[in-house]
């Protein structure tokens, strides 16, 4: 696979400034296991523990996150791992997993999901990964992005898009010490109204205008917010209290300041292009088989689902060869 995706950077097919991760589920072959009753809870004794209880707790609890596998740990755990250990530890027996679908209602499926990060121009598959149905989406994102980052030299790479699943601290950060930019939608998780910012954390003025994005200084990693265009009609113009231009360093808060700065026409540009991995996607399924799971075991679905990979970038390859020597032809 990686010998595919390299000829095709030498030879100039894969030039892409944009990467877009997504995953897609597909079902097993096996048979799902009959379902388990649950065994009954001691009811937990109610009021505040002692100090000396809580201590205890605490300390079993950080023994109980430590000895966890990598996968059920938190996001965060990835980031100083090997590329190598990401990889080897991927859970991949089939397992039940739930999504929304388009309707907002939960469907069920047991089996596997596979993730992709798709260049968003050429839409070859850069990187992949298998793994069971119930891996949350954004556990699979820092493998995928540590694999381009050591694997995959593209020197005009800078952005990589992502749905709401991957709104987490741990997946901005990593992307920042990759020295790229990153252009998540953001998922509101019960947090309060931001004072003095507006819906994309653009800073406000006191009538609550929203500043206008600007520019980004990568030198200093600040974005620059112009006053609002309501300005020039309003009474508080002249009273020198109003702040005329509002800069903001993204290392504040990787999440909510993004370059280009959120609700930005340019960062939707840059977000609209993650539609490429859902294609890819719908390619796998509607002419690859990958709904078509012919082997029992994850190890064994885990060699159909490379396998799609690789015909799909060698067919991708082999048409742009193609296409290259048409228009040599007709050129001379």
């Amino acid at each position: 696979q990686e010998t595919i995706v390299l000829n095709a950077i030498g030879e100039g097919f894969i030039q892409d400034d944009t990467v877009a991760i997504d995953a897609t589920h597909f079902e097993a072959r096996d048979k799902a296991p009959a379902k388990q009753e649950k065994t009954k809870e001691e009811p937990k004794k109610r009021g505040r523990k002692k100090k000396e209880e809580r201590e205890q707790w605490l300390a079993e609890q950080a023994e109980q996150e430590a000895n966890l596998p990598l996968y059920e740990k938190k996001i965060e755990a990835q980031l100083d791992e090997p590329l190598a250990r990401l990889r080897a530890e991927v859970p991949q027996d089939p397992k039940w997993g739930v999504k929304k679908n388009s309707e907002g209602k939960n469907v069920f499926w047991f089996g596997y999901k596979g993730h992709l990060a798709v260049g968003t121009s050429s839409q070859y598959i850069l990187q992949s990964l298998f793994s069971s149905g119930s891996l949350n989406d954004g556990k699979a994102a820092i493998p995928l992005l540590k694999g381009i980052e050591e694997r995959i030299p593209l020197r005009k790479l800078m952005y990589h898009t992502m749905d709401a699943g991957y709104d987490f601290e741990a997946i901005y950060e990593q992307v920042h010490r990759m020295g790229h930019r990153s252009i998540i939608a953001y998922n509101k998780r019960n947090e309060p109204e931001p004072l003095g910012f507006d819906e994309y954390f653009a800073p406000t003025c006191f009538r609550e205008y929203s500043y206008r994005y600007d520019s980004y200084d990568a030198k200093y990693e600040t974005l620059k917010y112009t006053g609002p265009k309501e300005c020039r009609d309003c009474p508080l113009a002249n009273e020198g209290i109003c702040q005329k231009v509002y800069k903001v360093k993204i290392t504040t808060d990787l999440r909510r300041y993004s370059a280009p700065a959120r609700g930005s026409k340019a960062w939707k540009t840059l977000f609209n292009r993650r539609t490429a991995v859902e294609r890819v996607n719908a390619y796998l399924k509607e002419f690859f088989q990958l709904n078509n799971v012919r082997y029992r075991t994850g190890k064994r679905a885990k060699v159909h689902f490379d396998l799609l990979v690789l015909v799909y970038n060698a067919s991708k390859l082999a048409a742009d060869r193609i296409g290259a020597r048409l228009n040599h032809i007709q050129a001379a």
